[in-house]
């Protein structure tokens, strides 16, 4: 059985693992060939949460936004409210 490590452009992965893989790779073949499956496992996970990473970093990034708008969108009510109060004050009092 062949395992093949993903191919992946080197700034994807942690440094070290781009040493393992490629420690690995020089290995003799019947070490490489026990050690290739739990370096793509590795391989595997770890971009795995790294986009998990990326997909959580975007939605706070989202959320962020949501936010400031929800708050301009308050901020706006409240003047609303207070200027239609003024308004209902200063027409009551006449």
């Amino acid at each position: 059985m062949v395992h093949r490590l993903p191919r992946l452009r080197p700034e994807e992965l942690p440094r070290d693992l781009v040493e393992l893989k490629e420690r690995v790779a020089r290995l003799p073949e019947p070490y490489r060939q026990q050690l290739e499956p739990l370096v793509a496992r590795v391989v595997d996970s770890t971009i795995r949460r790294r986009r998990i990473l990326q997909l959580v970093q975007e939605a706070l990034g989202q959320l962020r936004l949501d936010v400031k708008y929800l708050m301009f969108d308050l901020e706006a009510t409240r003047r609303e409210r207070d200027a239609y109060r003024r308004q209902l004050e200063e027409s009551e009092g006449k």
